[in-house]
């Protein structure tokens, strides 16, 4: 498989503050990622810098061996940790809206989508509670054709009984070229969909490795693991 995101040395800080510390890291395309560590760690920088709505302040971070820019984020569809919509649209606009300005955007998908959830697309956005608002969003970003997806906490704000099947939805709507990222602080609802997990912990890398390789080492589960690592 291919590279499809690779940092190098990549640093960010906010006033005196570092939110990442010369991170590297090299992501292969058909892999779902959890990207895992407290608040504050630097998850959402690293995942902003990704889709270009951050600069590093050092370092080099290609996606796709592409700079970030206006070519990378078509091929990058960002789940952000709020939603983002605005509430006088109903959800039927929204569609409309990511399939006007998306190109890979399928809107058959997103209906489908919809309909298994049992969400009525006449609904206007400010009559949903948050979370089927977050549900929704989640929806338009996997109904686009990505070769990268960073979704940043997506079952946050969800009820247990969709989690499994936003979960799902994560992992049977991505082409098998396509690499996912999950930042989460819910480790173990997500643990049986990942590949490879990341932890980062005051903006450094402490762990990037495969799932199967961190259960037969350590021989614990990655909820575990993390509880250790950031004395949870």
């Amino acid at each position: 498989m291919s590279v499809i995101l690779d940092c190098r040395s990549l640093s960010k800080k906010f006033g005196s503050i570092t939110a990442l510390s010369d991170v590297n890291l090299s992501l292969e395309r058909g892999r779902i990622i959890g990207l895992l560590g407290p608040n504050g760690s630097g998850k959402t920088t690293l995942i902003k810098i990704i889709n270009g709505l951050l600069v590093p302040d050092q370092g080099d971070i290609h996606i796709a061996g592409m700079e970030p820019g206006i070519e990378s984020k078509k091929i990058i569809s960002f789940l952000p940790e709020r939603t983002y919509l605005p509430d006088w649209m109903k959800v039927s606009d929204a569609i409309s809206f990511f399939k006007d300005f998306y190109e890979d955007f399928e809107e058959a998908r997103a209906y489908d989508m919809l309909q298994r959830l049992n969400l009525d697309p006449n609904k206007r956005l400010k009559t949903l509670s948050k979370g089927t608002k977050e549900k929704v969003q989640l929806i338009l970003v996997m109904s686009r054709r990505a070769d990268l997806y960073c979704l940043d906490e997506p079952i946050g704000g969800v009820d247990p009984a969709a989690r499994d099947y936003i979960l799902n939805t994560i992992i049977t709507n991505y082409d098998e070229k396509a690499t996912v990222i999950i930042s989460t602080h819910l480790i173990a609802d997500i643990e049986s969909v990942l590949d490879e997990v990341i932890f980062i912990k005051d903006g450094r890398l402490v762990l990037h490795a495969p799932v199967d390789d961190i259960r037969e080492k350590e021989g614990k589960s990655i909820d575990s693991l993390f509880r250790e690592v950031f004395k949870c």
